[in-house]
């Protein structure tokens, strides 16, 4: 059974500009959110085979989120599929992004969970973020935190932003890794 749902889709107004640039940015942002609804219905039509031919159950979510579509599977005993550190769940992604392109001949950004893995790693994440932001405010020096996926340096990054902070990424794959740096002087 899917579940389709759709957020941040109502286009923004600007008194500023003109009536016919407002109407072409809210087709503009309507066209995305189709094309990004497009790559949700792949990615789940992809994922509900796997599901089939491993004889797993799971219910299949489909969001636009931002600027990317979103695909969660949801259900009991799917852990397999996340793996150790979230390894085969990024594999797996991988694979439902490659489906994507092979269906619409453009790359994805697509986003998909399972279980709920990636929310409560997010949680976890934007956590682990506060409390390296606040030991940089504490003691002024830079810290260190050991290397992440892309997806969870965003996640981390964000976290940075938001108490006021600057991060960078160090390293290389996979052993990339955030620096969370003191403000700049103003």
């Amino acid at each position: 059974m899917e579940n389709v749902s759709v957020t941040d889709s109502t286009p923004v107004v600007d008194d500023a500009v003109p009536a016919a640039s407002q109407q072409e940015a809210a087709a503009e942002q309507e066209a995305d959110v189709a094309t990004l609804e497009t790559e949700g219905e792949v990615a789940a039509d992809y994922i509900e085979g796997l599901l089939d031919i491993a004889d797993l159950d799971g219910d299949i979510d489909m969001d636009v989120d931002g600027q990317r579509a979103a695909v969660s599977v949801i259900g009991e005993g799917l852990g397999h599929l996340v793996g150790s550190g979230g390894e085969v769940l990024e594999a797996l992604q991988e694979l439902t992004r490659l489906a994507v392109l092979r269906e619409t001949g453009e790359r994805s950004r697509l986003m998909l969970d399972v279980g709920g893995y990636r929310a409560r790693r997010r949680a976890e994440l934007a956590e682990v973020g506060a409390r390296a932001a606040q030991q940089v405010k504490d003691t002024g020096e830079p810290v260190r935190l050991n290397p992440m996926t892309p997806f969870e340096r965003k996640v981390v990054h964000d976290a940075v932003a938001a108490a006021g902070l600057r991060s960078e990424s160090e390293g290389v794959e996979p052993e990339r890794f955030v620096v969370v740096l003191p403000s700049l002087p103003s």
